[in-house]
């Protein structure tokens, strides 16, 4: 027979666990305590489809379509879209306080702010591709990134980039529908 002293000594460890993996296994990515009410953020998300027409000697880029998202400090947002040189009617909308407090915390606990601006290079056999920029204003910091998407580049484009990207294709999602 087992002795009561050993199965309480033994479950000790299993509780101090538990007691660890709950709270991890339970909390957001990115805690909203990353933002205050005091931060200002805004933000302008630009993609564009790209075609690249070969003349022979020069070759240029023409965008199919470009959509523009921007994110202002009250959570004012304005989508607008345009579709082979023409502008479609702009979106207007109203962001919910928490999403933006999710998209300033994720900028601000990432660091993008402080992400190196680097080139990301369009490989030559790259004729049909989307090109995205971000331009963030967060407390009167400015930070614009530009990059293709990843398989227009040999370049590795850095999760935080992506994580930033995903986020606000999330909110031309909702505004679209």
């Amino acid at each position: 027979m087992v002795k009561p002293i050993l199965l309480v000594a033994g479950a000790i460890p299993a509780i101090v666990a538990l007691l660890i993996l709950v709270p991890l296994i339970t909390k957001p990515d990115i805690p909203f305590s990353a933002a205050n009410p005091n931060d200002r953020i805004e933000i302008e998300y630009t993609i564009h489809q790209l075609n690249k027409i070969d003349f022979g000697i020069t070759d240029r880029e023409a965008a199919k379509k470009t959509e523009i998202l921007r994110i202002k400090n009250d959570g004012e947002v304005r989508y607008s879209v345009t579709k082979e040189g023409y502008p479609q009617p702009e979106i207007k909308s109203q962001l919910s306080e928490e999403k933006l407090r999710k998209l300033t915390a994720l900028i601000k606990e990432t660091g993008f702010v402080a992400i190196p601006s680097e080139s990301f290079p369009v490989m030559d056999n790259a004729t049909e591709y989307q090109k995205s920029n971000v331009k963030v204003t967060l407390n009167g910091v400015s930070k614009q990134i530009h990059w293709p998407e990843q398989n227009a580049t040999e370049k590795f484009i850095p999760p935080i980039i992506t994580m930033v990207e995903s986020e606000l294709n999330q909110v031309i999602k909702e505004i679209r529908e």
